[in-house]
């Protein structure tokens, strides 16, 4: 496991929810929290096969918050029942999934979105919400 503590609780609904990683971090960092997020999700159990998308698509939406967002980010990475879950918070305008392309962006004119459309793609569960304040995007992927 790596150094940043494990915080084991249950959430309302009973599943089992480990903490994995909690940090903010800016593009500087980017390097750093790719390979914190690759140790945890082996720890975690997620597949090697599964295990570069997920890192690649955490990439992609925690390099769209210091792009689009301010140039900083929050990040926390947990378990929670048989998903690895990755939620990114920033203070940016917020956006809704509708930015979303719905086919590879390029073929259709769309000159950005390819991170979100990737992330999409390689997750099981993709979710876009307004923060505090900016917005927060949630991914994850099942362990088995």
């Amino acid at each position: 496991m790596p150094a940043d503590s494990l915080r084991r609780s249950a959430n309302r609904a009973g599943a089992h929810l480990e903490h994995l990683l909690h940090r903010r971090f800016t593009a500087g960092e980017l390097p750093r929290l790719r390979v914190l997020v690759e140790e945890c999700a082996a720890w975690a159990g997620l597949s090697e096969a599964r295990r570069g998308d997920f890192v690649l698509a955490v990439d992609e939406i925690a390099s769209n918050a210091i792009e689009h967002a301010g140039g900083t980010g929050s990040l926390l990475l947990r378990r929670v029942g048989d998903e690895l879950e990755c939620r990114i918070s920033d203070s940016g305008p917020g956006f809704s999934e509708d930015v979303i392309p719905q086919i590879l962006p390029g073929l259709d004119g769309a000159t950005s979105g390819r991170g979100l459309w990737l992330t999409r793609l390689v997750t099981d569960r993709l979710v876009i919400s307004a923060g505090a304040m900016g917005a927060v995007v949630t991914l994850a992927m099942r362990l088995r």
